[in-house]
């Protein structure tokens, strides 16, 4: 049977949505079989934002597709498991900077290169010049 069979039958947004799962739960299995430390995809999508910057909580809320209550709710779990560090902002009593800790880079940098990996075992089923024009389309800008 033709493993493929189903997505044969799946619009574009499906096809994506079924992709996009796929390749998460690869990346997310692979970051759990090597650590102790789990980290879920909405903790790794927060990270990434904060890798190499300090910006404030707010600022997080504004630019992540989260709900405010849910990001909160991951970076208390983040900071319990000693990912980030939450500071206070000079000259403002309301909002708090979230930062990477020193363990939070380096779980970081650990999960980058295993998406790297995931990523060349895709252009090595796909092919190079194929890979190439997959990322191209989905950086393009698709005015909608």
């Amino acid at each position: 049977m033709n493993p493929n069979a189903d997505l044969e039958k799946l619009d574009l947004i499906d096809l994506l949505s079924e992709r996009h799962n796929l390749v998460r739960k690869i990346s997310e299995k692979a970051w759990n079989d090597q650590s102790e430390i789990s980290i879920s995809n909405s903790e790794w999508y927060i990270m990434s934002k904060i890798y190499k910057k300090q910006p404030t909580i707010s600022h997080v809320n504004r630019n992540v597709e989260i709900s405010r209550q849910a990001i909160h709710k991951f970076i208390k779990q983040l900071s319990a498991k000693g990912l980030v560090a939450v500071d206070n902002v000079e000259n403002n009593k309301k909002d708090k900077c979230i930062r990477l800790t020193g363990l939070g880079e380096e779980c970081f940098e650990k999960n980058e290169a295993l998406k790297k990996q995931l990523e060349d075992r895709i252009m090595e089923a796909v092919g190079e010049e194929r890979f190439a024009v997959l990322k191209d389309v989905l950086k393009q800008d698709w005015k909608i």
